[in-house]
This record gives structure tokens, C-alpha cells and sequence, in this order.
């Protein structure tokens, strides 16, 4: 079935909100055309591309990626630098289109960890799109969830001792307040592609009763079809949020 006619199916007031994708398989891909694995991150890259400019057309509110987490700085060297070139790429590349398209260009994680040229560029990119009010764009980068969640609890801690916080005050939603995705909409669809069936530490806290998808299908062959495919599935879950089925239907 087309994106066209899968599009028609979609109810467009049960959208996701908030969309995070954990894109795994671009080594696996690579491997077995045997191909460097950079070669599975630059094709991962285009399908990027299409991924976003298709959740800006159907109006999704906000996009997270995993592009890279705090262990992935634990890979050959090589391949780390290869990641940062990709990145930096993608972000000259598209950054004209993000502006056309109304997308806001956001990140989360240790950004002071990437090299200075790639922090320069994020920060450049955040300020040319600051004002666009369509999809918001969020690349996690150097990213841990448990690593976040440290950070902030530190933060609260820091404020209880200063006495800029009551300790009573504290509850879920001041902790969401002190995350790096603060002015983000909680997760509602997280998907996982490459066959891989864990969560991998990545925003577990915003993804508390997120609905969850894994496809075996590998980031580089992911497309349109199959988000949408995704997002229909998810249309017709029933979310009761901890209530009973007959609350729901009240």
C-alpha cells in the first residue's frame, strides 16, 4: 500500500505528539553488503532526510533521534570521527530545509563533549530556527537517560541546599521541569528498528507510558510506509493511562 493511501487512513486528531526512534541496524546493513559500516551510517543519514520532512508533513509536534549515545564514544576512533563528519554534514545540509520547512532544530545530551566546529554548528543551527513553530527536531547527542536523570536530581539537590527548593515540592512533574527535554511533550510512540528489543537508554523517564514498536527492519531500509504503518498501529491501541477500560469509555 502507498504512503498516499496510508496517509488516508490516518486519524489526524490521535496523532503522536511526541515521536522518539532509536535507529539501530546501520552497521548490520553495511556488513552485509560488505561495506565499511560508515557506509551504513551515510546511508542512516538519508533515511534521516525522509523521515523528518515526511513527520513535518504529517504534522508530528516533535521528532527525537538517537544519533549518538554516551557509550557510542566507546567505539573504534575511526568510527567515531566518521560519525562527527556525518553529523556535521547533515546539519550543513539540511539546515536550509529545516528553515523552509518551519522545523526547529533542538539537541539533548552532553553537547560540551562533541568537538568545538560540531558545538559551534548545533548552536548555529538552534539560533537560525529558533523562531519556527512546526516540527520540533531533537537529535540526542552524547546522550545517557540515566546520565540526565543524575544531572538533574544534582541540580534539585544543589537548589534544596541553597534553599530555592522545598524539598515537598518535588513530584514528577518538577522533576520533568529539570530534564533537557523540559519544553518537549512526553514521548507517546518510541520505536526501536534493527531487531534489537530494549530500550537502550534513551529517555526512559519522558518515555514512561510511551506506546513501544520494534520492527526488525534496519534504520537504512526504514521509510515512509513503514512509519506510517506504525503510527496506525499505535491508533489503535487503547491507552487507559493506569485506568480501567470502563473509565475510558465514560
Amino acid at each position: 500500500m502507498s504512503a498516499n493511501d496510508l496517509i488516508s487512513q490516518l486519524n489526524p486528531e490521535n496523532l503522536p505528539k511526541h515521536i522518539g526512534i532509536i535507529m539501530d541496524g546501520n552497521g548490520r546493513w553495511a556488513r552485509r553488503r560488505s561495506l565499511p559500516r560508515v557506509e551504513g551510517h551515510r546511508k542512516g543519514a538519508k533515511t534521516v532526510e525522509k523521515v523528518v520532512s515526511f513527520c513535518r508533513k504529517i504534522r508530528i509536534s516533535a521528532l527525537t533521534l538517537y544519533s549518538f549515545s554516551m557509550e557510542n564514544w566507546n567505539r573504534p576512533q575511526l568510527e567515531v570521527d566518521a560519525l562527527m563528519t556525518l553529523l556535521d554534514e547533515y546539519i550543513n545540509d539540511e539546515l536550509e530545509r529545516m528553515i523552509k520547512e518551519n522545523i526547529r532544530f533542538n539537541t539533548i545530551g552532553q553537547i560540551g563533549n562533541l568537538p568545538q566546529s560540531i558545538q559551534k554548528l548545533v548552536s548555529k543551527a538552534q539560533e537560525m530556527t529558533r523562531e519556527n513553530d512546526g516540527l520540533i527536531l531533537t537529535l540526542a547527542l552524547s546522550y545517557g537517560s540515566r546520565n540526565e536523570m543524575v544531572t538533574a536530581i544534582k541540580e534539585m539537590v544543589k537548589e534544596v541546599q541553597c534553599g530555592l527548593l522545598n524539598l515537598e515540592d518535588i513530584d514528577p512533574q518538577l522533576v520533568s521541569q529539570y530534564l533537557y527535554t523540559s519544553d518537549l511533550p512526553e514521548v507517546d510512540l518510541l520505536i526501536r528498528t534493527g531487531g534489537e528489543y530494549r530500550l537502550s537508554n534513551f529517555l526512559l523517564w519522558q518515555s514512561a507510558y510511551a506506546e513501544l514498536s520494534f520492527t526488525d527492519v534496519l534504520w537504512p531500509e526504514f521509510n515512509e510506509e513503514q512509519l506510517l504503518e506504525i503510527i496506525l498501529d499505535f491508533q489503535r491501541r487503547e491507552r487507559r493511562f493506569g485506568l480501567t477500560e470502563e473509565q475510558i469509555k465514560v
